[in-house]
């Protein structure tokens, strides 16, 4: 594939629908009630937010070629995830060239990170019956959810009750994948209670590669109180998974579990948000799955949280004050018994200015660690409204990261952690411009990153065993575009998205000859979707995604989804992913499944 002339044809595409769409809102449109960015503090609708930021709706899930998060995160552009596997079974989540320390995961606002390693961030995702949207933030976050949020930020939000249902589904797929789930959603006086399980299990894609899953998710809401509970267990054989490819035998089990208490009282002018969480995880690994003798790793995380986020509304704009307390824990038989103290105090202050259209936010945030020290993170965010069409608008911040458990003790065959690791920091920027129009919106943005002594693992000779270093500079700049289109056609809305994103990484002094993560991020993503309709019954989507590293591997995969929704409740769905049967790897060597199926039935008894 020509990157050049696709980026032509886009830039034609655009220049066309530009011209002959973007027109404002009528006045006497009715409008549906705007999505309300749901960050720890200030709250603002998603139409007048300064930060790139994309959403995925509840039905937009329901529409797309996936059959989980990490899979539908693929599409969005800036996002790299690189799997192990189908169905997500092992995935780490990276944002505009960081790697997978450096974002952050959050479940309703709360986060998900773990002391031991950021390869776990993704093991408690929730099922796509459990989210109301996703929402991506990109850039630097740390002055808004705290020092992992280095590169960005995904906040999964469950599901809303909106009224009684009772779902069950089953799925047969490639590989013996077969997957079956119930939800629950029940409205009361005064409140509501939504629960859901699921079982998946497979015989792999090749040698060692079976998986099962079991995932539960609770979520009881009564007046001012709201309950959330998750627990998701993997089991999985992990042939090629971590160390080198030539280790076919490896195992693992994982276990994530939260706990969430949090409140909401106050008026229209002052909301204060309470909250209390526990998060769990267990990593269990098998150097050989038929000797667990030979090689055996246990790791045990508990953190433990308390936050309260206040927002003030008054004649000077909002204003966002927050503290965050946590303690983490590790009991590990390899990297020994740790613990880790932080403290974390949140300002900021949005205000509205020039008849309202000019929006400036500054913010601090200010992180204290039993084991780094005291680090601050200011920034700010500025927005102008140039018409009810365009939207211009920039931000810059610093951010942080303190280096994890494994990256200082592990102890393995193949790697060794360095416990002198320094910090990670940096300094970012973005500048773009957001143009909505009646059927098309359109998202430009220029980014640039600035880092010092980010670690990754190295090593000087191809025979040496890879060891963490910090790297003093390291520059990351690129742009991102993304376009969504609208028409009607047959009496049915079409959607088509079409979106690029080039990065660039330029490790200043790296000293080494091998880097595991730097030096094989994405350098350029093209990504396309289309759902349509063309009868009341059948809908329809195709993705495409090209991606080429820096390392100059490139890959094209496309995927389709056909539903039927029936009068009845019904719905079947059949998906096909990398029909053509590409052959491509995302991490460590290991070889993505070729083109697979999977079927589904869907009731919705009530």
């Amino acid at each position: 594939m020509k990157i050049k002339s696709t980026l032509l044809i886009v830039l034609l595409f655009c220049v066309v629908q530009l011209q002959a769409q973007v027109t404002p809102v009528k006045k006497d449109t009715v409008e549906l009630k705007e999505v309300v960015i749901t960050s720890n503090r200030i709250s603002v609708p998603f139409s007048k937010t300064s930060r790139t930021i994309n959403l995925i709706s509840s039905e937009a899930i329901l529409k797309s070629a996936s059959t989980n998060v990490s899979d539908l995160l693929q599409n969005v552009t800036g996002v790299d995830v690189r799997r192990r596997g189908v169905d997500g079974m092992q995935s780490d989540l990276f944002i505009r060239g960081g790697n997978f320390n450096q974002t952050l995961l959050l479940i309703d606002g709360i986060k998900m990170d773990d002391v031991q390693t950021g390869h776990h961030t993704m093991n408690g995702v929730l099922s796509f019956d459990d989210i109301e949207r996703i929402e991506v933030i990109k850039g630097p976050a740390a002055r808004v959810y705290g020092q992992n949020a280095f590169t960005g930020a995904v906040n999964i939000v469950s599901k809303k009750v909106e009224e009684n249902t009772l779902n069950v589904g089953v799925n047969y797929g490639s590989y013996n994948n077969v997957k079956v789930g119930a939800s629950v959603g029940q409205k009361f006086t005064d409140g509501s209670v939504f629960a859901s399980v699921s079982y998946q299990e497979s015989d792999g894609y090749r040698y060692n590669t079976d998986f099962q899953n079991v995932m539960a998710f609770l979520k009881s809401n009564f007046k001012n109180y709201t309950l959330t509970t998750s627990f998701a267990q993997r089991n999985f054989g992990a042939n090629g998974f971590y160390a080198s490819p030539a280790y076919v035998d490896q195992y693992e089990e994982t276990q994530t579990s939260l706990v969430a208490f949090s409140g909401d009282y106050g008026s229209e002018t002052v909301k204060i948000k309470p909250r209390i969480y526990w998060r769990r995880n267990q990593d269990m690994y098998l150097f050989l799955r038929q000797d667990p003798d030979y090689y055996r790793n246990l790791h045990i995380s508990n953190k433990l949280g308390v936050e309260t986020n206040v927002e003030i509304s008054s004649k000077l704009g909002k204003t966002g004050i927050g503290f965050d307390a946590s303690r983490s824990f590790l009991v590990s038989n390899n990297l020994g018994d740790h613990n880790r103290t932080s403290f974390t105090g949140f300002v900021e202050q949005r205000f509205v200015l020039l008849n309202e259209t000019l929006d400036i936010t500054p913010g601090v945030a200010i992180s204290s660690y039993s084991d780094f020290g005291t680090k601050a993170f200011p920034g700010i965010d500025i927005g102008y409204k140039v018409s009810d069409v365009v939207r211009i608008y920039g931000d810059i911040g610093y951010t942080y990261r303190v280096p994890t458990f494994t990256e200082m003790f592990y102890v393995g065959p193949t790697t060794i952690g360095n416990p002198d690791l320094e910090p990670e920091s940096a300094l970012s920027e973005e500048i773009g411009i957001k143009i909505k129009g009646s059927n098309i919106n359109v998202n430009v943005a220029l980014f640039n990153r600035k880092s010092e002594n980010l670690i990754d693992w190295s090593k000087d000779n191809e025979e040496d065993k890879w060891e963490t270093r910090n790297f003093s500079e390291v520059k990351t700049n690129g742009i991102e575009t993304s376009v969504n289109y609208n028409f009607d056609l047959l009496n049915f809305n079409q959607n088509l998205q079409i979106a690029y994103t080039y990065i660039n990484d330029e490790i200043l002094d790296a000293g080494v000859e091998f880097t595991r993560y730097s030096l094989n991020s994405i350098k350029h993503q093209f990504n396309t979707g289309f759902n349509f309709q063309f009868c009341s019954i059948f809908t329809q989507n195709i993705s495409y995604r090209y991606v080429e590293r820096t390392d100059g591997e490139s890959y094209n995969v496309m995927d389709a989804r056909v539903s039927a929704n029936l009068n009845n409740g019904l719905q079947l769905s059949f998906i096909a992913n990398n029909i053509f049967n590409t052959e491509y790897t995302e991490t460590n060597l290991v070889p993505m499944p070729k083109g697979n199926v999977m079927f589904g039935v869907k009731y919705r008894i009530y």
